[in-house]
């Protein structure tokens, strides 16, 4: 499949944010959780222990209409705490579209949707300890880090992610060295080289979404397949080079 050339740098920029992301992800379930200054906005400030109960399981809520549906979540969100990155992988899972679909309304931009989107799991992930259930749905937790994000960043009228406000400050500066660390180490060579070693699906969704920068719309039609489905695959093709990614990469 041809890679046009005047979309393939972005499209490679794009692709190495996600996976370096998803490489901080893992390292920070693997090394214990990243340390924050202070506690996102719509949970409870003190933090959690690391194992064991956190004390507020009377208080946990899902708005889901099936109580299934509400008890698996429920124990998705408590297995995450205690750093389950296959149970946090789930939650990502159930809410992504979701918190994508309030993003997009919120900016019209599905390129800066999909950004705030991985920045609003990002922040969940390391902030996941000190999460409260507080009488309300783990997805509202999602929205109001998502909401915050998108308000900051039409506060600060840039391109780039960044929290503005002024107690979250030192927290912005710890995570901006090791990501832009991460992305420094994920060349595109070593990214192209692991898009060869993806099941053929996944490879060719990411090399037309990133590298040839078609639409979920586009992209489904070529392969004959849903936009959920193609959203799907996307997701699993992240992953799957995320986990690609030498060890180390972090130097």
């Amino acid at each position: 499949m041809p890679w046009h050339g005047g979309n393939l740098a972005r499209g490679l920029d794009a692709l190495r944010l996600e996976v370096g992301r998803l490489v901080l992800l893992t390292e920070a379930y693997a090394g214990g959780p990243a340390p924050s200054s202070g506690p996102e906005p719509g949970r409870g400030g003190a933090s959690g222990p690391g194992n064991g109960s956190f004390g507020d399981a009377d208080q946990a809520a899902s708005s889901e209409e099936s109580e299934a549906e509400r008890t698996r979540l429920i124990a998705l969100v408590e297995l995450a705490r205690q750093g389950d990155s296959e149970a946090f992988g789930l939650l990502y899972d159930h809410y992504h579209g979701s918190v994508y679909r309030f993003l997009y309304y919120r900016t019209r931009s599905s390129t800066l949707a999909e950004d705030l989107t991985s920045e609003t799991f990002f922040r969940a992930l390391r902030s996941m300890t000190s999460f409260r259930w507080q009488g309300k749905d783990f997805g509202a937790w999602l929205m109001t880090i998502a909401r915050n994000l998108a308000t900051d960043h039409f506060k600060a009228g840039r391109t780039r992610l960044e929290m503005t406000t002024e107690d979250m400050g030192q927290h912005d500066d710890a995570t901006e060295g090791p990501e832009a660390a991460v992305l420094a180490g994920l060349t595109n060579e070593i990214l192209l080289q692991a898009l060869t070693q993806l099941p053929v699906e996944q490879r060719d969704c990411l090399v037309m979404r990133f590298l040839q920068g078609m639409s979920i719309a586009e992209t489904a039609a070529v392969l004959g397949r849903s936009d959920g489905a193609i959203k799907q695959l996307q997701l699993r093709g992240v992953r799957n080079l995320a986990k690609l990614m030498p060890e180390g990469i972090r130097g």
